[in-house]
């Protein structure tokens, strides 16, 4: 069943960075498949877990013996860091971006800050005036807490707020912070089951602002 996308207005937009408004895919999943050999881990098994969350926490999770979480992310940012080539904006997000009120928009990132800033300048989208990263929130991904962090800074409850994302942890975490969700697909290997509207990209996206709230339009 398709969903329709929302049509009511909204006082902010809330963006995921990695797959929602750029795709770092290749670049990360390089970093990764060498982190998770050296550790013997099954790399196809491995790799599809790293996504929309905080990549200690993802170490975190595997338990591994011997191994400190902290340290091995830090080292895994710096690789990323050094990678960023190939890193692209996620299909007409630029324009919908430079779209947008500045004081009305915000990204909302598990990535630490300094990432985010080169995966950014690396895909040619601009710095937010409202960035929540890694360091931010108490809680990471599916934990509402960024979202909610967000919405606070741009001064919005929570429940006027649309929240873009692409990953099951970040769906969660706008859906716990009362926000309205739509999916960007662009990245996705298959299909998503989610109960949320869903475009692969911003290409056929605009906005309407009335000086208030903006509303979400389908360009046919």
């Amino acid at each position: 069943m398709t969903i329709a996308l929302p049509t009511r207005a909204f006082g902010g937009f809330l963006f995921d960075m990695d797959g929602t408004i750029l795709s770092s895919i290749a670049s990360a999943e390089r970093a990764w498949t060498v982190w998770a050999e050296r550790q013997g881990l099954d790399v196809a098994a491995f790799l599809p877990t790293i996504h929309g969350v905080q990549s200690v926490e993802t170490i975190r999770r595997l338990n591994l013996p011997g191994v400190d979480p902290v340290a091995e992310a830090h080292a895994l940012t710096e690789a990323e860091m050094l990678d960023v080539g190939d890193v692209v904006p996620i299909g007409g997000a630029a324009a919908f971006l430079a779209a947008l009120p500045p004081d009305r928009w915000a990204i909302v990132t598990s990535a630490p800050r300094r990432l985010a800033e080169v995966r950014l300048k690396a895909a040619g989208l601009p710095l937010p005036g409202v960035f929540v990263t890694a360091e931010d929130a108490e809680r990471s991904k599916p934990a509402p807490d960024g979202f909610l962090l967000g919405a606070r800074r741009l001064g919005v409850a929570p429940e006027d707020c649309l929240a873009f994302e692409d990953a099951p942890a970040g769906i969660a975490a706008a859906e716990a912070a009362g926000m309205t969700v739509v999916v960007i697909t662009e990245t996705h290997r298959g299909a998503m089951d989610t109960a949320h509207a869903t475009v692969a990209d911003y290409r056929d996206l605009s906005v309407e602002w009335d000086g208030a709230s903006l509303k979400l339009e389908h360009r046919v």
